[in-house]
């Protein structure tokens, strides 16, 4: 989502690095450089003002300008500034500090991903909170909206057991809808009622004269306005119009997987006081994440997010499955079961640029690639070519031949040269796990770069010493 605004960034600070000594027409060009980065982002203009006069306020000192590493001391005092624009450093929690069950609104306007962001929520809170979570649709404008939250609500508790959509009674108002989700939470000992209001397609006064009014009965420990983070100054427009009319106590941005400019979350706490608690990176309902202000400032200034990949891995990722392939692998005995294994795997992570977004220096490997995408969607063809095979073509991929080939191909929507490269990948890389295994651990190291070692694994994976032009294996 920063990657424009990243680059640009990165690139002055570089260029300061560079410069050895500072004086203050250095501090003044490059701050003028962040300026344009900055509104080319669709940040909003008081927030540039802001930030640029604080950064050069503090530049321009001579603690600053006579440093050993000034360039350095600018970047320190950039990411800080930064920092303070997103809304401080560390996450600001949900707050659900009150009599249960705690009842959290839900506003924004339609389509900003609301009964999304209501159904992951809950998941959030059942499965890491161990909370019981009552979700409530409120909308009885938009067609199917309470049955859409109903489907959400049995998925999240298919997963924790711990979730229930209220029971839809038609004709009820949203008032009355409201009264009653809280009237069941406290019969039926919910922790937690979300309730769902509905949306417009613009602001209205009467969108916002039904939301007070629910408001006012429910008294909410958290109002959360969600907004689409692909909409830039207009979400900003939003959540300042929600704000002065009910009152909101923090902000969701969904779609932050996006190729948006970023502006709208370094414009949102400035604007209308309220902080990003949580953001929403896709689709799928584990896809919310905390709002860290430091770990997004450290991004856009190409340092990433260690500590928030090294989170979502603990949270998405299967670790009993990994442990268990990554010992048949290191026994020889890898299989295209245990690949579709690992791809799975990688898809609950998320999207490849968004892992890669999260790894230090990757903004310089992306401005390699220019307008290039990687090219994911070789794991759905390769699932789909093994999705067709047996159970024994799974396991012993030898004894895949023509005839075999072209039932494959035939079930799978491929062609039959698809299925030999991914065989001919798959050996390659059985090859180089039965080398890894003979050599173990401590020959692997000793080798690395000598005969039997790191170059003889390299020839195994089409690397330098192998067949020109040759890839790694499953690339």
């Amino acid at each position: 989502m920063f990657d424009q605004l990243s680059g640009k960034m990165s690139g002055v600070l570089e260029g300061l690095s560079k410069n050895g000594k500072l004086s203050e027409a250095d501090v003044t060009e490059a701050m003028r450089e962040v300026r344009l980065a900055m509104l080319e982002a669709d940040v909003a203009l008081p927030v540039v003002r802001d930030f640029v006069n604080k950064v050069r306020e503090r530049s321009v000192g001579q603690e600053v300008l006579e440093s050993v590493s000034p360039g350095q001391a600018v970047a320190k005092i950039v990411n800080d500034a930064l920092i303070d624009a997103l809304g401080g450093a560390g996450a600001v929690p949900l707050n659900l500090s009150a009599n249960p069950p705690v009842p959290v609104l839900m506003v924004g306007l339609q389509g900003s991903g609301k009964t999304t962001t209501s159904g992951k929520i809950a998941l959030r809170l059942s499965g890491r909170e161990n909370k019981k979570v009552l979700l409530a649709s409120l909308d009885v404008q938009r067609p199917a909206a309470q049955l859409q939250l109903q489907q959400l609500a049995e998925r999240v508790n298919a997963k924790t057991g711990r979730v229930q959509a209220l029971p839809i009674i038609a004709g009820q108002s949203p008032v009355q809808i409201a009264k009653r989700a809280l009237e069941t939470g406290r019969l039926e000992g919910y922790d937690v009622v979300i309730l769902d209001t509905a949306g417009r397609l613009s602001i209205d006064e009467a969108l916002m004269d039904e939301v007070r009014e629910i408001r006012t009965l429910t008294k909410p420990a958290e109002t959360l306005l969600v907004v689409d983070a692909m909409t830039g100054q207009d979400a900003v427009n939003t959540a300042k119009a929600f704000n002065e009319a009910v009152g909101i106590t923090g902000v969701v941005m969904s779609r932050m997987d996006g190729d948006a400019r970023g502006g709208a979350a370094l414009s949102m706490k400035a604007i209308t006081g309220a902080p990003i608690k949580l953001t929403g990176s896709g689709e799928n309902l584990e896809a919310l994440e905390e709002f860290h202000p430091e770990r997004v400032a450290g991004r856009i200034l190409g340092l990433g997010d260690v500590a928030g990949l090294v989170e979502r891995a603990a949270e998405t990722l299967d670790h009993e499955e990994g442990e268990r392939v990554a010992k048949k692998m290191l026994a020889g005995k890898f299989d295209l079961d245990d690949y579709v294994s690992q791809i799975d795997q990688i898809n609950r992570m998320g999207s490849i640029s968004g892992i890669l977004g999260m790894m230090p220096g990757m903004g310089k490997i992306k401005d390699m690639l220019g307008d290039k995408e990687l090219d994911t969607s070789i794991f759905k063809r390769h699932k789909a070519i093994i999705s067709s095979m047996t159970k024994q073509e799974r396991k012993t991929p030898d004894i895949i031949k023509a005839s075999r080939k072209k039932r494959i191909a035939a079930g799978s929507g491929t062609t039959v040269p698809e299925i030999n490269r991914l065989l001919k990948q798959f050996n390659d890389m059985s090859t180089m796990m039965k080398r890894i295994s003979k050599m173990g651990l401590g020959g692997l190291m000793r080798g690395m770069g000598g005969a039997g070692g790191l170059a003889d694994l390299m020839k195994g994976m089409g690397g330098p010493g192998g067949k020109p032009g040759g890839r790694p294996p499953f690339v």
